[in-house]
């Protein structure tokens, strides 16, 4: 190989990089806190060196001027990071269905960290949001974020330009179906907290001596846990169907 070309051939290498480390920083399944960065990093690595062999045809000339190589690699990020995030905005779905859950069953004050969302959060929704992510793995379906990252090359060309009006239009829909997704999910729920509150206001006011509270909550929550056991394999493939369709769109013919 000439030595000519080395520069060029890192030049493109850094370019897959930085649209691969992007994803890898971001997108749920492989962006979690919970792997090592170290991981992180080799999985990126390895994986641009894969992506780079494929797509090296398609890559653009080493420009000349260092201005151009840093709006080159800035190019490269944005991309990553809109197909991550297009990925991560359907993973709130889960997020908002165990909080749906949690008050529901009375088990909103029991609060745990939720890595995915950064944050404390009920401990139905980390529950779910850690589920969701085991279930991506076990599923494949992360490969099909790489193979949407693979494809991107053809939908958004290293040289060409960032269809902003497109992901904005995209970013605006995958937020509204991850809201809707959890409410459908966590729609068993609603329906047994109408029925049981209503049942307990008929109680009380029948029975005004009784201790409603301390003899409801209990209840409350174990006849939420034997719903979660019943409804959460239907929940999760729900979920799993509708994380597959939110990265139909970056995913070639």
């Amino acid at each position: 190989m000439p030595l000519s070309l080395l520069p060029a051939q890192i030049f493109g290498f850094f370019l897959v990089f930085s649209r691969l480390a992007a994803l890898f920083m971001l997108a749920p399944a492989f962006g979690e806190s919970q792997i090592p960065q170290r991981v992180r990093l080799a999985l990126a690595l390895t994986t641009s060196f894969l992506v780079y062999l494929a797509v090296s045809n398609e890559l653009p000339a080493m420009p000349e001027q260092p201005w151009l190589l840093a709006v080159r690699v800035a190019h490269e990020i944005l991309i990553g990071l809109m197909i991550a995030a297009a990925a991560r905005l359907i993973m709130s779905a889960l997020h908002v269905a165990g909080t749906v859950i949690a008050f529901q069953t009375s088990l909103a004050f029991s609060q745990q960290f939720d890595p995915t969302q950064g944050s404390q959060s009920a401990v139905t929704a980390s529950f779910m949001a850690l589920t969701g992510v085991v279930l991506i793995f076990a599923s494949d379906l992360h490969l099909m974020v790489l193979r949407a990252l693979l494809d991107s090359y053809a939908l958004f060309p290293a040289q060409g330009g960032l269809p902003i009006g497109d992901f904005a239009k995209l970013v605006t829909d995958l937020v509204a179906s991850s809201f809707t997704l959890g409410i459908k999910m966590s729609a068993p729920f609603l329906v047994f907290g109408l029925v049981f509150n209503i049942g307990l206001g008929l109680i009380a006011r029948l029975m005004p001596q009784l201790p409603i509270f301390f003899v409801a909550l209990p209840l409350n929550i174990a006849t939420g846990f034997v719903l979660l056991l019943l409804v959460l394999p239907a929940v999760m493939m729900l979920f799993m169907g509708e994380f597959e369709a939110s990265l139909a769109p970056f995913l070639g013919s």
